[in-house]
């Protein structure tokens, strides 16, 4: 039988990328190996007359890439981690998290070169309400407008004017040779990355053992994946059809791991920002520690209200 292995992805230059990666690390493993690139069209990036927040929490840049892979048409899924749901579907699995890159937010904004720095009244551009509600509790007089696109697209259009400023991925610029682009790394304390943010997740149906093996030995970052799964975690116990703006990030330095959540309702107010610090085998305990301590502070603050 041919030694190939077909990879699905998404078509943007930050997706090729991603996937370029895994199937290099895939052919140093094995100099045999033939490593196939295949393009899928996903419906968030088809749809680009929605918004994104319309189209939050519906798997909607993996969905399409997860049936080729369900079909066979695949035989593994490379995806940016922050774009899975909280959960793999049925006959899927996650063979790997591969290292992260720094998973901070970045200012674009050239003109300025920092978040204090921007005039009252100042237009951001960004898609995403995690980052829009953060942001507003530090600069309320901001504005904000949606934007569509890739990271080309997005900086043509600050540099035309259509905003004062971008938020962006600092990953997504580093991989993409735009680190330059960067004008103030964010805090995670002004803004706390999404879930996943700055992993690449490879994907691969659950039964075919000898991919998996392959793919979690040559691409499987372990400290990541721990991380990484804390904050789905977090996720996952928000219930899959959560909606409202929600950050988690996990840190681990030495013997200890720490996880901080940020969560708002969809309105943006109020909102709901917690940490726990733990041992590595405490990760998972940690998510429901804070989820436990969301619903006492909700109950509190919110009067019963619903979350998502």
């Amino acid at each position: 039988m041919e030694n190939v292995l077909r990879v699905g992805t998404r078509g943007s230059a930050l997706a090729r990328f991603q996937a370029g990666w895994v199937a290099a690390r895939l052919r140093g493993d094995d100099p045999t190996l033939t490593v196939e690139i295949h393009v899928v069209q996903t419906t968030g990036d088809l749809r680009q007359d929605v918004s994104l927040p319309a189209m939050a929490g519906k798997g909607v840049f993996v969905r399409e890439i997860e049936s080729a892979l369900l079909r066979g048409s695949v035989d593994i899924a490379v995806h940016s981690a922050k774009d899975m749901q909280s959960s793999d579907p049925d006959g899927l699995t996650i063979a790997a998290f591969c290292e992260r890159e720094d998973p901070r937010d970045a200012l674009v904004a050239p003109r300025f070169g920092s978040l204090d720095a921007l005039p009252e009244g100042a237009l951001v551009a960004t898609s995403a309400p995690r980052r829009i509600v953060q942001l507003r509790e530090a600069r309320p007089d901001l504005r904000f407008t949606e934007i569509r696109g890739n990271v080309d697209t997005r900086m043509a259009k600050l540099e035309r004017g259509d905003a004062d400023a971008l938020v962006l991925a600092v990953a997504g610029l580093k991989r993409l040779g735009r680190a330059e682009a960067i004008s103030q790394t964010l805090s995670t304390a002004i803004c706390l990355p999404q879930v996943g943010q700055a992993a690449i997740a490879v994907q691969c149906r659950a039964g075919d053992d000898a991919t998996r093996e392959r793919v979690e030995r040559c691409c499987d970052h372990a400290p990541t994946r721990a991380r990484v799964m804390a904050e789905r975690a977090f996720l996952a116990l928000l219930g899959g059809g959560c909606t409202a703006p929600v950050a988690a990030h996990a840190v681990l330095e030495d013997e200890a791991f720490t996880l901080a959540a940020f969560v708002a309702l969809d309105n943006g107010a109020p909102t709901w920002r917690g940490s726990a610090t733990g041992t590595l085998a405490q990760s998972f305990g940690l998510a429901e520690k804070l989820y436990q301590r969301l619903g006492v502070d909700a109950e509190r603050q919110r009067e019963g209200e619903p979350l998502c």
